[in-house]
């Protein structure tokens, strides 16, 4: 016998539908190995979910002007600003891409960051593990093209219609065909990091959209380490998730 996913996991969970649907709409629901991913699709009736929870958000850094988060996996862009919503936010993540994430506590410094950011000023550190052997040091300049359907956005290298996007690769370990590696951005595009190493033949383990998808990880496997804006530095440590590959 088959039932719809999120009605399996709700049995299982002791919890209402809507919630088990949100859980499989976060990328937080497991089966057999692999991401639950349509809440919809039908499934066995006796299957076996495990449930990943979902980390809190922690402070950096605050001080009168600007706060610095760490932003866990799984939660949205837009659902961190309705958390601080007196702020005025300065930077995107991704759902699955955790890290540093800034936000402006006065409209003064706001201005001012955000001029940092359009002039490319700010530093942008991100740590990534993919696929393949990275042992040189490369740089990406390919234009990237974003566009939106129905409220979701995947981005693309075009050279003729793409805004310029600079990606700088270092690598930091190889261990079988798999690499860790350090990104810095010049720009911030959407899904930058994600495209431009999938064109250069490195995709990220855990993007199912760009990238390759590993049985072993829920999520896109990058995190943004260090974002440093005038005489501020913030840093926040890599998931655990991260240390799912021996890297040494």
């Amino acid at each position: 016998m088959y039932d719809k996913a999120y009605k399996l996991l709700a049995k299982q969970e002791n919890i209402s539908n809507s919630k088990a649907k949100e859980l499989i709409d976060r990328g937080l629901v497991r089966a057999g190995g692999k991401k639950i991913v349509i809440a919809r699709g039908e499934i066995k009736e006796n299957t076996k979910f495990t449930v990943k929870k979902l980390a809190k958000i922690n402070t950096i850094f605050e001080d009168d002007d600007i706060l610095a988060i760490d932003k866990p996996a799984y939660m949205t862009t837009d659902e961190i600003q309705d958390k601080y919503s007196d702020f005025f936010l300065l930077n995107r993540l991704d759902k699955e891409t955790s890290g540093v994430m800034l936000f402006a506590k006065n409209e003064e410094f706001q201005k001012k960051a955000i001029k940092e950011f359009k002039e490319n000023r700010v530093y942008k550190e991100y740590v990534a593990i993919v696929e393949g052997k990275v042992i040189d040091e490369i740089v990406i300049d390919k234009p990237i093209l974003t566009i939106k359907n129905k409220g979701v956005a995947k981005s693309k290298i075009d050279v003729k219609k793409g805004k310029p996007a600079t990606s700088t690769i270092y690598p930091m370990f190889v261990e079988g065909n798999k690499s860790k590696i350090k990104v810095v951005i010049d720009t911030g595009r959407t899904h930058q990091i994600r495209v431009h190493l999938n064109h250069l033949g490195y995709p990220i383990i855990g993007d199912s959209i760009y990238g390759k998808i590993n049985p072993n990880v829920n999520r896109v496997l990058l995190h943004s380490k260090v974002t440093k804006i005038f005489d501020y530095e913030f840093e926040s440590q890599e998931p655990r998730e991260f240390k799912v590959f021996d890297f040494n």
